[in-house]
């Protein structure tokens, strides 16, 4: 579904991805850890068409997406829930998803983005009970559905997530993580980065390790999970029990 080869990007003469290869196949949820400063979320940004990469291919359903506007690129099925959620605060949680819909009503009219706004009221029920609240007065983690659903309006084939539990209480990022696996069950593909690695590796399918611009290992999550340089790195003991 995505393949990325030989991706460099950055921001000026600032050079913050070297030479990135991966990919991710259809239904597979894939992790992507790395400390703070690795370049994910440049790479999430360079992907999307935020960020404009110096040299490399990106191809989405097998086209060449790289050159591609974001908003053609969102329309043709690749969509990103930011790091911080980054709602529209001052319109209401409905709002937010109409606009989320916008794509989905261009190309099937208003009725399929009204289907698709009962979907994801179904997939967070709290937004259906927040729906004429003004997105800035929810808590983060309804917030974080909120962008979730928002995302998902536009019925993507690819979601990418930036560090969706950021700030999140334990139970929280649970039921987070939790719609994450559901979507993968209901077909949709993931890619997923994260700085809590063993949540994110534990729902994973594979994953990738970014350090310093550079893709350093990759493999099945669970190799990575029991892979004793990821443990000291980023899961904090050497060794998981």
């Amino acid at each position: 579904m995505l393949k990325v080869r030989n991706l460099n990007s950055g921001y000026g003469k600032l050079r913050v991805l070297k030479n990135i290869s991966l990919h991710v196949d259809g239904g597979e949820i894939v992790a992507m850890i790395g400390a703070n400063g690795a370049g994910k979320t440049t790479l999430l940004h360079t992907i999307i068409g935020l960020v404009r990469s110096t040299e490399g291919v990106i191809e989405f359903n097998g086209r060449n997406c790289r050159r591609m506007a974001a908003q053609d690129i969102v329309a043709s099925g690749c969509v990103l829930v930011p790091e911080g959620r980054q709602v529209f605060a001052p319109l209401s949680v409905e709002e937010n998803l109409i606009l989320g819909g916008y794509v989905l009503q261009k190309k099937e009219g208003r009725p399929a983005m009204a289907r698709e706004l009962d979907r994801q009221y179904d997939l967070f029920p709290v937004l259906r009970e927040r729906r004429s609240q003004l997105a800035g007065t929810l808590s983060g983690g309804e917030q974080q559905m909120l962008a979730m659903a928002r995302a998902l309006m536009s019925r993507p084939r690819l979601v990418m997530m930036d560090e969706p539990s950021t700030g999140l209480a334990p139970l929280i990022v649970r039921n987070i993580f939790q719609v994450i696996v559901r979507l993968r069950e209901e077909g949709n593909t993931v890619l997923l980065i994260e700085q809590n690695a063993k949540a994110a590796l534990a729902i994973a399918d594979r994953g990738y390790v970014l350090e310093t611009g550079k893709i350093i290992l990759q493999g099945p999550a669970e190799d990575l999970l029991a892979n004793r340089d990821v443990q000291r790195a980023y899961l904090g003991r050497e060794k998981i029990e």
